[in-house]
């Protein structure tokens, strides 16, 4: 059984439906639509369907339990595929686990790396300026890119979360989407946040986790692994549309931060690495964007920048400090041509570097 997540319009559905081209008989049920909710909790199908495939069935309150059921019974005669808009190992709601039953995969949006083998890489730049979604990255006009962009963040916030979480006031949910969109990339202040929309501090961070659990944010945490000085509870939070970042900068930032969750996610759930991503900072002011880890060992430093071709201080400074042989370090501009090569630090274009990322 396989299980694939991720935000919601990001092609988790036309995904499935292209998996279910290569099986015999195969069938579709979405539990969003009447009809097929109620085939499914009939069990409307044959021993002849090869593949099942159930999407949102994480909305149904005993979700898990039922498709225990219908493994463990049926596990021989057909195929499973759930997918959906949430993540699915939080929402449990009451039933057994699956655990050992299902493989579990995250599908993100786009990444320049899955592009450059179909299109030209001018696209970069339409990438940063659309984002990886595949509807406004592929549409002919930035009205349609506009709309789409409203509709989407309408429906997971009064569809998705409405359907899955009791708040009591979606709009104030609403208002801290908009807050966060200006802080992309700075250290989280929760109280801030708590006084700017008049509620508790344990409400915006469970408003927080609503909001990473329906993919529409996720959050980078600190690395402090052999740093003394090193910050531990500060964390940042990016957007998977990176397009909703205010600002140029916290916007490249966010598709970078992106990019590389994205292959850590990989990493994870295809090749079977724990593979992690984090940023670092020190009390004496140092800080460096972006570090990734494997089993808990860093692997690459990552510091961006729009233009300044000068390495970064920090950069170097946690080079050095974290003295990792196979860790590199590299700064990524995203107006340059031709990398340069600065003692230990790899100072490249970034389109180039997520070319040979992925």
């Amino acid at each position: 059984m396989v299980f694939i997540a991720g935000p919601r319009q990001v092609g988790k559905t036309t995904l499935a439906k292209q998996i279910m081209e290569k099986f015999q008989n195969p069938l579709y049920f979405n539990f969003d639509h009447p009809e097929d909710r109620k085939n499914l909790i009939e069990r409307n199908w044959k021993p002849e369907n090869e593949i099942l495939v159930f999407d949102e069935i994480h909305k149904w309150r005993n979700w898990k339990s039922w498709l225990k059921g219908i493994y463990d019974k049926e596990k021989d005669q057909h195929k499973i595929l759930v997918t959906g808009s949430a993540r699915m190992d939080v929402y449990r709601k009451g039933g057994d686990s699956l655990q050992g039953r299902y493989h579990h995969y995250r599908l993100n949006p786009f990444t320049f790396g899955e592009l450059t083998s179909q299109i030209q890489e001018s696209f970069f730049s339409l990438l940063f300026e659309r984002g990886g979604f595949p509807e406004p990255f592929l549409s002919k006009t930035n009205r349609n890119v506009k709309r789409w962009k409203k509709e989407r963040m309408d429906r997971v916030v009064r569809e998705d979360i409405f359907s899955l979480e009791n708040l009591k006031s979606l709009f104030q949910l609403e208002i801290l989407v908009d807050l966060l969109k200006d802080r992309v990339g700075s250290p989280l202040s929760i109280r801030s946040l708590a006084e700017d929309l008049s509620v508790s501090h344990p409400t915006v961070e469970s408003w927080i986790r609503v909001l990473e659990s329906m993919y529409v944010i996720f959050r980078v945490t600190p690395y402090s692994k052999k740093l003394n000085r090193a910050v531990k509870r500060e964390y940042k939070i990016y957007f998977y549309d990176w397009t909703e970042a205010t600002s140029e900068g916290a916007r490249l930032e966010n598709m970078v931060a992106l990019h590389l969750l994205a292959s850590c996610n990989f990493k994870e759930d295809v090749e079977g690495e724990r593979s992690s991503l984090h940023f670092l900072k020190d009390r004496d002011g140092h800080e460096v964007d972006f570090l990734t880890t494997i089993d808990g060992k860093p692997t690459s430093l990552i510091e961006v920048k729009k233009s300044d071709t000068s390495p970064s201080r920090s950069l170097i400074y946690f080079h050095n400090k974290l003295n990792e042989k196979q860790c590199k370090s590299y700064q990524l501009i995203y107006d340059l041509k031709n990398e340069v090569l600065h003692h230990t630090i790899y100072i490249l274009p970034m389109e180039r570097y997520f070319s040979f990322e992925e």
